[in-house]
């Protein structure tokens, strides 16, 4: 399994931001190996941040590959002051079951 996070600022947002933004979330959901996705806040630096979990890096190279992503990618300086990219392999998940069921992703042991 792995994650992309994307950590972000931002500028003015517009509705053009929110219905690519919206569009992004919707074409991830609908591909093959997306397994969920969470967002984050951080009111003290004002950044946010979105994590995809993914079953492989083939199925997050879709997303990046998919054109309401690359339209993003063009005009982020519009809307974001600043991004920072992590992606990473998840080696192992654990933790009580209430959250497990918030987050599509599947517990990793080993």
């Amino acid at each position: 399994m792995y994650s992309s996070t994307f950590i972000f600022g931002t500028k003015d947002l517009d509705d053009e931001f929110h219905q690519l933004d919206k569009t992004i979330a919707e074409a991830a959901k609908a591909l093959p190996g997306y397994l969920g996705e969470e967002a984050w806040e951080n009111r003290a630096t004002g950044l946010f941040s979105n994590v995809y979990y993914w079953e492989s890096l083939e199925a997050l190279q879709a997303l990046m590959q998919h054109p309401a992503h690359l339209q993003a990618k063009a005009a982020q300086a519009r809307w974001l002051d600043g991004y920072h990219v992590v992606i990473a392999e998840v080696i192992r998940t654990y933790g009580n079951a209430e959250l497990g069921h918030r987050v599509n992703v599947p517990a990793i042991h080993s």
